[in-house]
């Protein structure tokens, strides 16, 4: 393994491996200190809390030197496109910022979100291949515009502690938010969840569609079945997770208020409810945080018993230091 950029980017027998690895981690069973002597930069152009904090402690824990740098802020803002005649606001090319950083890293985690003006653009996830294209020690991917595979393995860790190695019923739905949301999360739970081989449902308001490309691939690693949905309340029935996130309708790229006129009308039907999740097999409720109590999901099933919000942001810290022990060496 050398990039950690995607979940489809590795075997399942790669992905289950971390997990266990995550485990004896998280039990105590494994420890040592396998960064000790080297730095590990964590370029953040967006705002975080658990992957910021969850990474930062992973490298110390690891005995590594976490290296926090914010482009535009205490770093120099960073252009990434090609032959562009940088006479504007970017300080810096990636080509100089990356090789340079290399010089004094064993590796790079970069987080950068979705700008949700251009499609066509965002679906190529260019600031993430750039710095994989540039760099010659590996690159995490801590949340890009498209793929967000450590929160994924998070996800598919807190799964098997709940269930064990068992396949589920799985749904993520969609939920109304005041404003559009990038796809990171939603495709890289997806893609996780058919990897590992649950029965996947995905459901959705329509305008709402994940990517093409992006379903094309979960088909091509589903272990399990994949259905589709635009029925809030069908959607729920005898599943065993329920996973709730927004994401932003593709057809909006660059028009956020049409998006936000379109979606209006969904308010009060896509929210996770104690009536929803009555209609599930006893279900687990799943969110990356933070989330919008009463919005996304209600109080009284955010702090349910069943809720397992805290577990998953625990557990990043866990599956990222086994990735990490992996990928540098």
């Amino acid at each position: 393994m050398t990039d950690f950029l995607k979940t489809s980017d590795h075997s399942l027998a790669t992905l289950s491996g971390l997990i266990d690895k995550a485990l004896e981690i998280k039990s105590g069973a494994v420890s040592g200190k396998p960064l000790d002597g080297k730095s590990v930069a964590l370029v953040f152009f967006n705002p975080s809390l658990r992957t910021r904090a969850s990474m930062q402690i992973g490298v110390y824990d690891l005995g590594g030197n976490p290296v926090i740098l914010e482009p535009g802020s205490t770093s120099w803002s960073l252009e990434h496109r090609e032959g562009v005649v940088m006479d504007g606001d970017k300080t810096e090319h990636l080509k100089e910022f990356v090789r340079v950083l290399e010089r004094y890293v064993s590796a790079i985690g970069v987080r950068t979100f979705a700008e949700l003006k251009d499609w066509n653009v965002e679906q190529a996830d260019p600031i993430l291949n750039a710095f994989a294209e540039y760099a010659s020690v590996p690159v995490i991917n801590l949340e890009s515009a498209m793929h967000h595979p450590c929160q994924a393995m998070a996800d598919m860790m807190t799964i098997r502690e709940r269930f064990g190695t068992e396949k589920k019923k799985v749904l993520l739905t969609w939920a109304w938010h005041p404003k559009p949301l990038p796809m990171a999360v939603p495709n890289s739970f997806a893609l996780a969840s058919a990897q590992f081989g649950h029965d996947l449902r995905i459901a959705h308001p329509e305008g709402y569609d994940l990517d093409d490309e992006l379903i094309k691939e979960i088909q091509q690693y589903a272990g399990g079945s994949v259905e589709f949905t635009n029925d809030v309340d069908a959607a729920f029935d005898g599943v065993d997770v329920v996973y709730a996130k927004s994401w932003g309708g593709r057809s909006f790229y660059g028009n956020g208020a049409a998006d936000v006129a379109h979606r209006a009308q969904f308010r009060n039907d896509w929210i996770v409810d104690e009536k929803k999740m009555a209609a599930t097999n006893e279900g687990i409720f799943m969110h990356c945080l933070p989330v919008r109590r009463n919005v996304i999901v209600t109080d009284g099933v955010i702090d349910s018993a069943n809720s397992v919000v805290i577990d998953e942001a625990e557990n990043r810290l866990h599956v990222q230091k086994a990735i990490m022990a992996e990928v540098i060496k």
